[in-house]
């Protein structure tokens, strides 16, 4: 089954919210085998300003961080968990690569699919690019958990 969808059911998935919910859009989401996302890079964000400045570039941790609530979406929409305030947490990661540059302006296609899932242990691979150019990949592994009482 394939579905997109916007912000309103974004935040229905994720805790997180401005400045560090880095999904804008899921084009396409098929439940328990792999999820498309964008991220819109615009230069107003607050990293730009210190990183670069003569140069501006989004950071590698915050391209693995977006791959990362992209996999968390898909985890939480494929457990039909939305709304239950259950939360996605890392728990390692691995063989990051990163391949190119992210500059304002960009829209970064993010994709994210399942290598292993069990009941509350997820494993993803994740590749982020500009205009069908590589610029991250990595394999992550991530626990759905409880949120704090």
């Amino acid at each position: 089954m394939s579905d997109a969808f916007d912000i309103p059911r974004i935040l229905k998935a994720l805790p997180h919210r401005y400045p560090m919910l880095l999904v804008d859009r899921v084009t396409e989401l098929v439940k328990g085998e792999r999820i498309s996302a964008v991220k819109g890079v615009t230069f107003n964000e607050g990293f730009f300003q210190g990183h670069f400045p003569g140069r501006p570039i989004m950071p590698g941790v915050l391209q693995i961080e977006a791959l990362a609530q992209a996999a968390g979406i898909l985890g939480i929409e494929t457990l039909d968990l939305a709304d239950s305030g259950k939360l996605v947490y890392f728990m390692a990661i691995e063989n990051a690569k990163f391949r190119a540059p992210v500059e304002p302006g960009c829209l970064l296609s993010l994709d994210v699919e399942f290598t292993q899932q069990r009941s509350k242990i997820c494993k993803f691979a994740g590749k982020a690019s500009v205009d069908g150019k590589v610029t991250c990949d990595v394999s992550f592994t991530a626990m759905i958990a409880d949120p704090p009482e």
